[in-house]
């Protein structure tokens, strides 16, 4: 082979080489980085035990801002009344926010106040004023900031039920396991792997969940009882705080059965997994199963 010939060739493969090298020299493509914040999110009839020393922690201090949101609540003292309550406990830097429309969710001031936070909380009551107020607002976009660089949000009863990204609306007839029998609507979609329910054994509201789930299949049910909370952590498990039960339906490896009789379709299942937890209890959201 001539000298010719094998200089062309090394030039040949060193022009091979140079893509290569400049795409093993080139950074890494950024993954999306998970949100850095927790839930605190109890299942109403008042807070657990510690629910607030808690939530202060979680907030980095009792002198962290804290927003009271009583959106939830038809009552306008509910968001004082909260306020007044966290200042004997030692909070120094606690508001309350009027929203009530999305006309509110709006405003410059309440954005900010939300985008300063903390910590946000929010009220019981009914949890679709939550979402007809805030949903694809200023000041939803405020609050999920929040949580993504590594706030707490809490929230009870209605501010449990909001958090999922299917929400039980409270409406519908729940004496029997019945298609179409349990209104679901967008929620707020912190919680993606399940639907949440409130004050669960206290007010048996087992028929309504186990309803969801059969016809959500791919999601977890789970519903927390009175003065019980779930601190949902970065990670995606859970932690149970508090006096009552938290309980689990999975469906996920369910035999689903639909019988249709009178207009009606009854809804059966095979396999239907139930768990029942209590105070101390973690439960990893994303394989659906209890930790140690």
């Amino acid at each position: 082979m001539s000298l010719r010939t094998r200089r062309a060739r090394r030039r040949f493969a060193a022009a091979l080489l140079l893509p290569l090298a400049a795409l093993a020299a080139m950074p890494a493509a950024a993954e999306s980085t998970p949100p850095r914040g927790h839930l605190l999110l109890n299942g109403g009839g008042g807070e657990a035990t510690g629910y607030w020393l808690k939530f202060f922690e979680l907030a980095g201090g009792k002198d962290q801002p804290i927003v009271i949101v009583p959106t939830a609540s038809e009552r306008p003292e509910a968001g004082p009344e909260y306020v007044e309550e966290l200042v004997p406990l030692g909070a120094t830097n606690a508001r309350w926010l009027p929203i009530r429309t999305r006309q509110d969710a709006e405003q410059p001031e309440i954005v900010a106040a939300l985008a300063g936070a903390r910590a946000i909380f929010f009220t019981g009551g009914d949890q679709s004023r939550i979402t007809a107020a805030i949903l694809g607002t200023a000041a939803e976009k405020a609050i999920r900031a929040v949580y993504e660089t590594g706030g707490v949000l809490g929230g009870s009863s209605a501010g449990l039920a909001c958090m999922s990204e299917k929400m039980l609306t409270g409406e519908g007839d729940f004496t029997r396991l019945t298609a179409g029998n349990v209104e679901l609507k967008p929620g707020l979609g912190f919680v993606t792997e399940a639907i949440l329910d409130q004050h669960f054994v206290s007010r048996q509201r087992q028929n309504r969940l186990i309803s969801a789930v059969l016809e959500n299949p791919t999601l977890l049910g789970v519903g927390v009882d009175e003065r019980t909370t779930i601190w949902v952590k970065p990670d995606r498990t859970f932690e149970v705080l508090g006096d009552g039960w938290v309980m689990i339906f999975d469906a996920r490896k369910s035999a689903i059965r639909r019988i249709v009789a009178d207009a009606v379709t009854r809804l059966a299942a095979a396999e239907l997994v139930t768990r029942i937890l209590v105070a101390g209890d973690r439960f990893d959201l994303k394989s659906g199963l209890p930790l140690p």
